[in-house]
Formats: C-alpha cells, sequence, structure tokens
C-alpha cells in the first residue's frame, strides 16, 4: 500500500509536497461518502495505490492544526474558534478551508475528498466551486454498511496520531500492538468512536448527510457500493463499480 505526501493539503497556505504527485493515465476526481465507520479511510488507502488520487481527508486538515497550530492557516484558525464555543463549524469557513488548498484539487495524481461535503449546502457550493476552477466530479462512491457493522467497526478502530492510518484490532491490526504499521506512531482510539458517541454520530448522519445520496444521484454521479467483507474485497467491488460508471 503506499501513502501520498499531503503537505500541502495539511499545511494550507502557500505549502508544498515534498512528493512528487505521480503520472496517471487517469485522472480521478471523487467524493467518498458513508456513514462513520463505513470504512472510507481504509478504502481511501486502498484506492490511492490503485488509482493514484490523493485522500483529502478534511478530518486530517482539522487533527493536524491540532499538533501544529502555527500552521493553521485563517479558515483553520476560524473553525477552531468555533469548535472551542461547542458550535458547528459553518459551512462557509469549512469551504474557505477547502478555498485555501485548491491547488489540490487540480493535482495531477487525482483527488479523494473524505468529510466534505457533509450537508446538502456544502455540496452545492463544491459544485460551485469545481465549476469555477473548470474541474469535474468522476462519482460518488457511497459505502453502503448495516448498523450493526458499523458499530462493531467503530469501537474497534484505531487511528495512528503521527500519519493518521487507520487499524482495527480485529479487522486490521498493526504488527506491533499499539504501533502503527507505516510509521511507527502510537495508535489510539478516537474519542468520537468511543460506544457513547457513536449513536450520536450516526444520528447526525443520518439526518444531515443523506440527503447528499439524492442530490448526487440526480446529477448521475452516485456510485453505491456495499462496503462489507475484507478491505480487498470492498476495494474489487469499488473498482469494478466505477468501471461500471464509466461505461454508462
Amino acid at each position: 500500500m503506499i501513502s501520498r505526501d499531503r503537505t500541502a493539503w495539511l499545511q494550507g497556505g502557500e505549502a508544498v509536497c515534498l512528493q512528487t504527485p505521480p503520472d496517471v493515465s487517469r485522472t480521478w476526481r471523487l467524493v467518498l461518502l458513508g456513514a462513520p465507520g463505513a470504512g472510507k479511510g481504509t478504502q481511501a488507502q486502498l484506492l490511492t495505490s490503485a488509482l493514484g488520487a490523493c485522500p483529502l481527508s478534511t478530518g486530517d486538515v482539522f487533527r493536524a492544526a491540532r499538533d501544529n497550530p502555527k500552521r493553521a492557516g485563517a479558515a483553520i484558525a476560524a473553525a477552531q474558534t468555533f469548535m472551542a464555543r461547542g458550535e458547528l463549524v459553518p459551512d462557509s469557513v469549512v469551504l474557505d478551508l477547502i478555498r485555501e488548498r485548491n491547488r489540490c484539487l487540480h493535482c495531477r495524481g487525482g483527488f479523494m475528498l473524505d468529510g466534505f461535503p457533509r450537508t446538502l449546502p456544502q455540496a452545492r457550493a463544491l459544485d460551485a466551486l469545481l465549476a469555477a476552477e473548470k474541474l469535474r466530479l468522476d462519482a460518488v462512491i457511497y459505502f453502503e454498511v448495516t448498523p450493526e457493522l458499523l458499530l462493531a467497526r467503530l469501537t474497534g478502530r484505531r487511528v495512528c496520531t503521527r500519519c493518521q492510518a487507520v487499524f482495527h484490532i480485529q479487522n486490521r491490526p498493526s504488527r506491533i500492538d499499539g504501533v502503527c504499521d507505516q510509521c511507527g506512531g502510537a495508535l489510539e482510539q478516537r474519542a468520537d468512536d468511543r460506544p457513547e458517541a457513536i449513536a450520536v454520530r450516526l444520528d447526525a448522519y443520518r439526518k444531515i448527510t443523506m440527503p447528499l445520496l439524492e442530490h448526487y444521484r440526480s446529477q448521475g454521479l452516485l456510485v453505491p457500493v456495499r462496503a462489507e467483507g475484507e478491505p480487498a474485497e470492498i476495494l474489487a467491488r469499488t473498482l469494478d463499480a466505477l468501471v461500471m460508471h464509466e461505461a454508462r
């Protein structure tokens, strides 16, 4: 499994990736949708190896800003002000975060947005931003998972505090307990992966994010994928679904 240097994405501003994007025969521009625990992070890593597209997670940006606040940028600083007050980050601020990193949208290796858009207004704003940049999405992959499986996945998930690689204590354990295979960083359970937080997250997802499905279905972009089974099986299902989508 390969990884991509996301310095420009994580730091924003004038930051530049040290790693040269790969030459790919087909540039993919994707959005990844799915409930918390649907496996978007794992599949993003696998799709990076398969397609060359760079995984762009807004959650990773917020975590990087937490660890390196001096590199946060204006949009992140504004977002942290709202979060410190316990308020939701406004759509306009989240969109500013993307705008500060719009060079990543033009990456010759392609991109996969994860965590944005989360709401219908954000989806419409992304449509407008891509149109202004003379870009278009190729597909919106929706990873479908049953609520029971989501619960099992979330409570067992562990994330590297350094490179954000995702592991699972049962389904995808690290070679050394608590240590990331990729960079040697410490693995931890996110606070929002604890059982008491999961019900709240899933309820919020259903109410806020599910309308995105109809938005992208109406544009002919939605590609549903059954996200059950081993990661390699889900990846194969996803690649097959993309081929069928392109053939339409």
